[in-house]
């Protein structure tokens, strides 16, 4: 799902050339999940109320294979973004569940280790789904590319068939709930660090392609390579991230956040030395991978009695981030050039790192061990 999120990353250009659309349009094929995924990711706890879990995955596993089945065949940028707007349903639904789920499907002990095996996952689909995309771009189409996500899509529906015990609704959830987590204070500033730095990251790397193949001027095997290390970068970041965040989980998030602002700055002024544009974009990947495993982890502190509704809202949130960051890039990209979806990122990156310095306290303790003891967790051997 992460990787078919993400591919127009990596396919912009040949997708803006076949549809004969501008790059910052079709950078709107990564706004348009987000938007639709943001409204789902509010509803989906109510709407689904009662519907056993593992009917919910597989659905929605059947249902991420139509959209880039949609994308892979759409003739045009409506259809298109329509296949995309089917994804965000996919996006808005899956997250907002996974931490609660997480927690009734393994011992308390082992919820951390699970929640990083997800998210080992996350990093995997950033260090293989952009390169390969790339490279598969060129050798079978950007069309051929979707096609392929299509058929990994069917491969986690068979697997989850087979793998996922029943997962029935534990307890009934309320829109009322997310209104009484927004008149926290601690929740509203959280999400609203949540939106600058999801935001800033997704101003400028919605467009890297653009910005390395117009800027720093690499053909598509350095540019394969340069996405490659970055996901490397991301996973190793990812793989560390558990010791950074317990050393201090707010500071660690805003020092991540203060260190792509300031990579921005070196892109600004090294963006055409392919050498220093790789080792920037391995730094931003690394600091990349441990953001959001840092946001999960203050949703599991801050909203541990209302996993699922709170998940929502975090997810509903980050939409709203990729969406607005995705969006600002595209308009800085048709108005200005690649080279300004750096500064725009670089501004809301430094936003994020001064709320999250001087507003977001995470809460002390185990959470995620605290959240699991309130769940009545399923019999593991089932899975």
């Amino acid at each position: 799902m992460v990787t078919a999120q993400f591919l127009p990353i990596s396919l912009l250009t040949p997708i803006a050339r076949d549809l004969a659309i501008s790059e910052g349009v079709a950078g709107q094929t990564v706004t348009a999940p987000a938007a639709l995924g943001l409204v789902v990711s509010l509803v989906i706890a109510v709407a689904t109320r009662g519907l056993d879990r593992r009917r919910l995955l597989i659905g929605l596993a059947l249902l991420l294979g139509v959209s880039n089945l949609v994308t892979a065949v759409a003739p045009n940028l409506p259809l298109l973004l329509a296949g995309r707007m089917l994804m965000g349903v996919c996006l808005g639904a899956f997250w907002p569940f996974a931490p609660a789920l997480v927690m009734r499907l393994v011992p308390a002990g082992s919820v951390s280790r699970a929640l990083s095996i997800i998210f080992g996952g996350v990093a995997i689909s950033g260090i293989a789904s952009a390169p390969l995309a790339s490279v598969l771009g060129e050798w079978i189409g950007w069309r051929g590319v979707f096609g392929c996500a299509a058929g990994l899509a069917i491969l986690a529906l068979i697997w989850q068939w087979v793998a996922l015990p029943s997962l029935p609704q534990q307890e009934p959830a309320r829109f009322a709930t997310l209104i009484n987590l927004l008149k926290r204070s601690d929740v509203r500033i959280g999400l609203g660090a949540v939106i600058l730095s999801f935001a800033g990251h997704n101003a400028f790397f919605t467009y890297v392609r653009p910005f390395l193949e117009n800027v720093t001027h690499v053909n598509v095997t350095e540019l394969t390579l340069i996405l490659l290390v970055f996901g490397v970068a991301g996973f190793i970041g990812n793989s560390l991230s558990g010791l950074l965040l317990n050393w201090n989980l707010s500071r660690t998030i805003a020092l991540m956040c203060l260190l792509m602002s300031l990579l921005a700055v070196g892109l600004t002024f090294f963006g055409e030395v392919p050498g220093v544009v790789t080792a920037i974009l391995a730094s931003w990947g690394f600091a990349n991978g441990i953001v959001p495993v840092g946001w999960n982890t203050w949703l599991t502190r801050t909203f541990r009695d209302d996993a699922e509704s709170g998940g929502g809202l975090f997810v509903a949130t980050a939409q709203l981030a990729i969406m607005t960051g995705a969006a600002v890039g595209g308009m800085v990209i048709d108005g200005i050039g690649p080279l300004g979806t750096v500064v725009a990122g670089g501004v809301l990156l430094v936003l994020a790192a001064g709320v999250i310095a001087f507003g977001v306290r995470p809460m002390d303790g185990d959470p995620v061990a605290i959240a699991h003891t309130s769940q009545d967790p399923v019999n593991v051997s089932q899975a």
